[in-house]
């Protein structure tokens, strides 16, 4: 087996632990949705397609045989973490800020109009609004955390991938 082989065997292998822990997150989010009843606002849910978005084309990436279609899904993967970092960036903002509308009324109809939100409503429906306080996590609030997700994902995904392609050259 070549050491390119190996390299990205090693890529792959990251696109997929990286697709559970985003499925993992939106488990997590369904959770305390339906257990803890803290309903998601329009910037949940946007959240939630990012999160959706990275573990399509993390698997999608990990199918991946070439160099070339691994990377192309590689950027994907790091377009739709830009997505999240930006919903919630703007979800921590509105919690900071509750004078801030989350954009309930522009944003609800559109989300709710998106595919998934009739196929999987539950999943996928706003039901509540970004400034309501919910419990915070270990100091920090869902939204942050899912920024702080987000945020890694964007950084760690170019640097292990050019870190393990360096030595490629």
């Amino acid at each position: 087996m070549s050491d390119e082989t190996m390299r990205l065997g090693r890529e792959r292998r990251y696109l997929v632990l990286l697709g559970i822990i985003c499925l993992a997150l939106i488990g997590g989010a369904l959770y305390m949705q339906v257990v803890l009843e803290e309903a998601p606002c329009p910037l949940c849910i946007l959240q939630r397609y990012a999160l959706l978005l990275i573990a399509i084309f993390a698997f999608i990436g990990a199918a991946m045989r070439t160099r070339r279609s691994l990377t192309v899904l590689e950027v994907l993967v790091v377009i739709a973490a830009l997505g999240g970092v930006a919903a919630a960036g703007h979800h921590v903002y509105t919690q900071f800020y509750p004078a801030v509308s989350c954009g309930v009324d522009v944003l609800q109809p559109i989300v709710d109009g998106l595919p998934l939100a009739k196929i999987f409503p539950l999943g996928f429906q706003v039901d509540g609004f970004c400034d309501t306080p919910y419990p915070p996590i270990l100091g920090l609030s869902l939204a942050q955390w899912a920024l702080v997700s987000f945020v890694l994902v964007v950084i760690l995904v170019p640097l292990l991938v050019s870190r393990n392609r360096k030595a490629l050259r």
